[in-house]
């Protein structure tokens, strides 16, 4: 298991071995400064400082109204109590629109503590990759179902089912290797297309509902311990709490689940 302190932080490098040795990366999100110490103190890798903020915390339907603004009030909170986790801090619905935002944005949060910025997208944000990859700035190219674009792609629902679909999300998988990003994260597509992308790049893949056969997992804090306004749980999530008797026993349970491959199961991911 990875070990890591502020004195010996996570970085990009060590995800990329992790991959190469096959030890599963462990990500989560959080918002605050209680859930980025507990985290990052129990083996947390990768702490997302995500735009989910906007429906778990805000109670929009969607992610679509989180502003760059709130993203970097998060952040900073997240920041200040971390002990060596990465941070990934999201780019917001219509923040990289053009190159001119995409560049300030970026730098603003990774003047506000971010180590990498997370963007939604295929092969259009091949540019975005490339322009911040040529300039320092770790990115983390969010593919699959990608909420930003729900109004676009008609709902929450599996991506890549279709053959066709399926090839394409592969080879734009590679593209935006091509293009700089230095992780991928898939979310909500087919066990054995998220392996074949797994094993079709050479940089980590991170999956939600995307299978046990990718580099690590990330899951919704929230979810984790089951605080949640949805009527049912995604397919994906599980519950820590219920075989747990604290969040941060929870949070461990997490974290060895994963480096131990007994999360997620064949029931948290789609064929």
């Amino acid at each position: 298991m990875s070990i890591q302190s502020q004195s010996n932080p996570i970085t990009i490098s060590h995800l990329n071995d992790m991959k190469t040795r096959g030890e599963k990366i462990v990500c989560l999100t959080a918002y605050d400064a209680t859930f980025s110490a507990i985290e990052s103190l129990n083996g947390v890798e990768v702490i997302l400082v995500g735009d989910s903020l906007g429906m778990i915390l805000q109670g929009h339907d969607s992610t679509l109204p989180v502003t760059m603004e709130d993203i970097i009030y998060h952040l900073a909170n997240v920041k200040r109590t971390n002990r060596g986790s990465l941070i990934m801090a999201d780019m917001p619905f219509m923040s990289y629109a053009s190159e001119e935002q995409t560049l300030e944005n970026a730098a603003s949060l990774m003047r506000a503590g971010a180590n990498c910025v997370k963007l939604e997208g295929t092969a259009w944000i091949g540019k975005s990759t490339e322009l911040l990859a040529e300039r320092g700035i770790p990115v983390c190219a969010h593919m699959g179902l990608t909420p930003q674009s729900v109004n676009r792609i008609g709902g929450y629902i599996v991506q890549g089912r279709d053959p066709n679909k399926a090839e394409e999300l592969i080879q734009e998988a590679k593209l935006l290797e091509n293009s700089g990003a230095s992780i991928l994260l898939l979310e909500c597509v087919p066990r054995e297309l998220a392996k074949t992308i797994c094993e079709s790049v050479e940089i980590p893949v991170i999956g939600i509902g995307a299978g046990p056969d990718v580099d690590g997992q990330i899951m919704v804090i929230y979810d984790l311990i089951g605080i949640t306004q949805m009527e049912k749980a995604p397919k994906f999530v599980k519950n820590f709490l219920l075989e747990n008797n604290s969040i941060e026993s929870a949070i461990d349970g997490y974290v060895k689940a994963v480096k131990e491959k007994t999360f997620p199961g064949a029931e948290h991911s789609f064929e």
